[in-house]
C-alpha cells in the first residue's frame, strides 16, 4: 500500500501570543535546537514514509526556510518522494486563501492524488509526540476501516478542549463531538487520520458544496462521516502526546522534558528527532556556574555566578554573571545581563534583558501565570515584567511608559515592526 503524508501546517496560532506574531505554530523552536514540525516529519521518515506534502499559509517563511529542500530528514528525493511545501494561490478558478483545514486539503487535492496513493495520511504540524504510523496503517487495514483516527485519553475536564469519541469494543467510533461542554468520555482526537484515499476525495468535495460548511475536519468532515455508513475505527494510542496550542501547554511539555524520568524520549537512537541545525560551538559553563535539571543547547555562555535551574536554552543564549533564570524558555541569541531575574517566563528570539531586569515570578505559587517576551525585544535595566504580562515584538526601550508592566498587560511597540 503506498502512503502520502499531509502535514497541516497553516494555523496561525494566536493562543501562542508573541511565539506566533512572526511565525506560524509549526514553525516555534521547541526543546532547545527543533521546531514543533520536527516531530511529525521525523515521525513519518522514522515510520518509513518518505512522501509528504506540507500544508502552510499564515506566515510560512520561517517553516520553508526550516524545512528547504528537506535534507535533515533524508526527504531531498525527487523520483520516489521526498517533501514538497504547498502555499495558496490564486488561479481562474476555485483556489483562494484556505477557509479550514479541509477546505486546504481539498484545494490542494489535485497534487495530492498524483501518483494514485492509497492512503493519506493527515497529520498536525503542532503537536509533541512520537508514534510509529506504520503500526497504525497495519491496524487500518486488519480492520478493514475506511477512516482510523489516532485517540488518546486525557482526564475528563481537560476532554472538551479537543474532538471527544465514544466507541464500541471493537474501536468503532459511534460518536464525534468536537469540542463538547460536557464531554461524554476522555477519549479524544489527536489530529492524526489515516483516509482511504477514495473516501478522502469524495468527502472533501462533497464538504466544498456544503454552504453551511466550516471546512474543518474535526467540526464537519469527521462527524458527518461517523454518522454516516463509513467504517471509521479509533486507533488507541498511550504514548506521551501534547497539543502545544497554548503559552501553559507549551510551557508544560518543556517542563516534562526535564522531569527525572522524561515522558518522551529525545535521546531514543532508535528514534531519532531530526532537525536543521546550524554550527555552533561548544557550551561554555564555568566552574562557579550553577546548572540544574536543564536543557542547555550549543553556542550558549554561562558566565560566573550565574545559575540555571529547571529551564531550556536554545543554541547561543549568553547568561551573564549573577543573572538566574528559573523554570524559563530562553530562544535563539537571547542575552541576559548580569543580575537580571528571568523566572517562568518564555523569551523569545534576539530578546535583551538589561542588568537588574527581572522578568516573571511566582515559582513557589502553583497558580501558574507566565511572562511572555517576544523577539527582538529589549527589557530596559531595572524593568519588572509581573507574572502574566506580555511583551510584544520589536519593542525598545522607549516603549516602556513605567519601570513596571503589569499582570495581565501587553506591551506593544509604537514603531513599525521589522523582521529578522
Amino acid at each position: 500500500m503506498k502512503t502520502r503524508a499531509i502535514i497541516l501546517a497553516g494555523g496561525e496560532g494566536a493562543r501562542l501570543s508573541a511565539l506566533t506574531a512572526k511565525r506560524t505554530k509549526p514553525a516555534v523552536p521547541f526543546a532547545g535546537k527543533y521546531r514543533i514540525i520536527d516531530f511529525a516529519l521525523s515521525n513519518c521518515v522514522n515510520s518509513n514514509i518518505f512522501d509528504i506534502m506540507v500544508l502552510a499559509q499564515y506566515r510560512p517563511h520561517s517553516l520553508i526556510e526550516h524545512i528547504g529542500a528537506g535534507a535533515p530528514w533524508d526527504l531531498n528525493r525527487d523520483f520516489t518522494g521526498g517533501v514538497r511545501i504547498l502555499t495558496p494561490y490564486k488561479a481562474r478558478f476555485d483556489s483562494d486563501w484556505f477557509e479550514g483545514n479541509a477546505d486546504a486539503v481539498q484545494q490542494n487535492f489535485s497534487f495530492i492524488k498524483r501518483g494514485s496513493p492509497d492512503l493519506i495520511l493527515i497529520l498536525s504540524g503542532d503537536h509533541i509526540y512520537t508514534m510509529d504510523y506504520d503500526t497504525m496503517i497495519t491496524f487500518h487495514m486488519d480492520q478493514q476501516a475506511d477512516l482510523t483516527i489516532a485517540t488518546i485519553r486525557v482526564p475528563l475536564e481537560e476532554a472538551s478542549r479537543f474532538g471527544v469519541l465514544t466507541v464500541d469494543k471493537k474501536y468503532c467510533v459511534k460518536s464525534f463531538i468536537e469540542k463538547p461542554k460536557n464531554p461524554p468520555s476522555g477519549l479524544i482526537n489527536m489530529g492524526v487520520y489515516l483516509f482511504n484515499r477514495e473516501l478522502l476525495d469524495r468527502a472533501l468535495w462533497e464538504d466544498h458544496l456544503r454552504e453551511d460548511s466550516t471546512h474543518d475536519f474535526g467540526k464537519d468532515i469527521l462527524p458527518r462521516l461517523v454518522k454516516g455508513k463509513r467504517r471509521v475505527i479509533a486507533f488507541p494510542f498511550t504514548g506521551y502526546w501534547m497539543d502545544v496550542g497554548t503559552i501553559l501547554s507549551y510551557w508544560q511539555a518543556h517542563m516534562d522534558m526535564l522531569s527525572p524520568n522524561p515522558p518522551l524520549k529525545l535521546y531514543d537512537r532508535s528514534w531519532v528527532i531530526h532537525t536543521r541545525t546550524e554550527e555552533r560551538p561548544p557550551v561554555h559553563i564555568p566552574q562557579n556556574a550553577s546548572i540544574f535539571a536543564s536543557l542547555i543547547s550549543d553556542g550558549c555562555t554561562i558566565q560566573e555566578n550565574a545559575r540555571i535551574e529547571s529551564s531550556v536554552l536554545s543554541p547561543g543564549v549568553i547568561v551573564r554573571s549573577g543573572a538566574v533564570v528559573r523554570e524559563s524558555i530562553i530562544l535563539t541569541d537571547t542575552i541576559i545581563e548580569s543580575g537580571a531575574v528571568i523566572e517562568r517566563a518564555i523569551l523569545d528570539k534576539h530578546v535583551q534583558v538589561e542588568q537588574n531586569a527581572h522578568v516573571g515570578g511566582g515559582i513557589a505559587n502553583p497558580d501558574i501565570q507566565l511572562a511572555v517576551v517576544g523577539k527582538n525585544s529589549i527589557i530596559p535595566s531595572g524593568v519588572i515584567i509581573e507574572p502574566g504580562a506580555t511583551i510584544g515584538t520589536d519593542v525598545t526601550a522607549s516603549d516602556y511608559p513605567s519601570p513596571v508592566v503589569k499582570s495581565g498587560e501587553i506591551l506593544e511597540t509604537k514603531r513599525q515592526p521589522y523582521e529578522i
